[in-house]
């Protein structure tokens, strides 16, 4: 077999992995990554703004208002005004969607973050410049993309 082969099949596999992680966790939470990684951000101080949340996933606002209204459907966040300034919207984590946070099986990214912070300094360098060099091959620039291990959810953000 050759190196292009190789390539192709560790892609495959990182895609696979995801994808069945992705099923298992709607499975059990009837969640996706991405929207349990929302409702992670909420429970750590109970709420967040919008922007707030959508600049630590790095996605578009357009992007975190689809999440926030798909997790309002399910009664896992509410919209609430702020106390503090009448024009800002906080999203609020349900009772609901603090029990989802919590029965949510372990994150497929966090077994990726345990071994990659064991890995050493160069290791890591190593590693991020081949996957950003991967990334640049597949024409990624534009696209929403938050820290998380996920297959789907997320659509290319328009392009400036």
């Amino acid at each position: 077999m050759d190196r292009t082969d190789q390539s192709l099949i560790a892609i495959r596999r990182i895609l696979r992995a995801t994808e069945l992680y992705g099923r298992e966790l709607a499975r059990a939470a009837g969640l996706t990554p991405v929207q349990i990684r929302v409702l992670q951000i909420l429970a750590e101080k109970g709420h967040a703004t919008p922007k707030e949340i959508s600049r630590r996933m790095g996605v578009s606002q357009a992007t975190m208002s689809a999440l926030i209204d798909k997790l309002a459907a399910k009664g896992m966040v509410e919209r609430r005004r702020s106390d503090a300034d009448k024009r800002q919207t906080n999203v609020v984590l349900t009772v609901k969607g603090g029990q989802a946070v919590d029965d949510a099986p372990d994150p497929l990214q966090q077994l990726y973050v345990r071994q990659f912070e064991a890995m050493e300094e160069w290791e890591q360098a190593m590693v991020v410049a081949v996957l950003e060099r991967v990334a640049g091959m597949l024409d990624t620039t534009g696209m929403d993309a938050a820290p998380v291990l996920d297959a789907g959810e997320f659509a290319p953000s328009p392009k400036a």
